[in-house]
């Protein structure tokens, strides 16, 4: 299988991702016999909740210094110290130092929710060919609610892809007010780049959350949140119907790679031009929480 590259915004350069746990991921995905497991046992959410358990052990502890160190994370930016953490789990969902992720302070601009790998598209609608040619993006299904999904089917939308790697909370593209959590059941099959070249409706499937975002300026905001194989808990941190600033925490995911999706009524966000850029190549923009990904048109 092809390998997962990316366009680093900060430093400019194509870069190939490190994948955590590849190995399994492209058994799982690609052999013969990974559908057979997948269906019968990896895509439950007792998998997801076994594993996490794992995880959140005092034994767990002792992988989070080998995982700083194999996949270069400054623990400068880390909100305690590395020695901590009372386990792999709640180094996992870390918070950060408010100086390590600033906000955007343009009142115009929308910042992504979370640091990752973010695809951008201005027409939600006319999404397809992601990750390989032939896939439409399905934003009914993701929404639960066809109603809801013609209103925003000509919006800007923005899958913004964790990485286990990856700082581990959510935060709110924009001020506003948000409403409850709506969670939307389903499987948890992974969402690497690995897995959706199989099947993009693993984004639409699995387990989701939904909150809507109203904002002074760009209507009301869906953010949404995508489980995935071994994440045991999409937490939700933020008090619903009170005021949020741009840039709020909102939640965090615990063990596992994960996926948020922000969508926006149509006519109301003009996405960057780096973003829409290689998007439209398929090529992910790898960028962090806080930063620009569009602003108010």
């Amino acid at each position: 299988m092809e390998s997962i590259q990316y366009h680093n915004r900060e430093t400019g350069a194509l870069e190939t991702e490190k994948v955590y746990g590849e190995s399994f991921l492209r058994w799982a995905y690609g052999n013969p016999l990974g559908p057979l497991a997948l269906n019968s046992f990896i895509k439950k959410p007792f998998f997801s909740a076994w594993y996490g358990k794992r995880m959140s052990t005092p034994e767990s502890k002792s992988r989070v210094a080998p995982f700083i160190a194999e996949y270069g994370l400054d623990p400068a930016d880390f909100a305690e110290s590395p020695d901590a953490y009372g386990s792999f789990n709640e180094f996992f969902y870390r918070k950060l130092k408010p100086e390590a992720r600033p906000i955007d302070r343009d009142a115009n601009s929308v910042v992504f929710p979370a640091d990752g790998r973010h695809l951008g598209f201005q027409k939600a609608s006319a999404i397809e060919g992601v990750f390989v040619k032939g896939q439409k993006f399905d934003l009914p299904a993701l929404l639960g609610d066809a109603a809801l999904a013609e209103k925003y089917a000509d919006g800007a939308l923005v899958l913004s892809r964790l990485c286990p790697v990856d700082y581990h909370r959510f935060h709110f593209p924009a001020a506003g007010i948000p409403s409850e959590t709506v969670v939307l059941n389903g499987p948890l099959f992974s969402v690497s780049p690995i897995a959706l070249r199989k099947n993009l409706g693993y984004l639409w499937e699995n387990k989701r959350t939904l909150t809507r975002l109203e904002t002074p300026n760009l209507g009301t905001v869906l953010c949404l949140e995508i489980g995935a194989t071994c994440v045991g808990t999409i937490a939700q941190t933020f008090a619903p119907g009170s005021p949020v600033d741009k840039g709020a925490e909102k939640g965090y995911f615990a063990f596992g790679g994960s996926s948020t999706i922000t969508i926006f009524e149509p006519g109301s966000v003009l996405l960057e031009n780096d973003l829409r850029h290689h998007s439209a190549k398929q090529v992910e923009l790898y960028a962090k929480i806080g930063t620009r990904m569009g602003y108010a048109s």
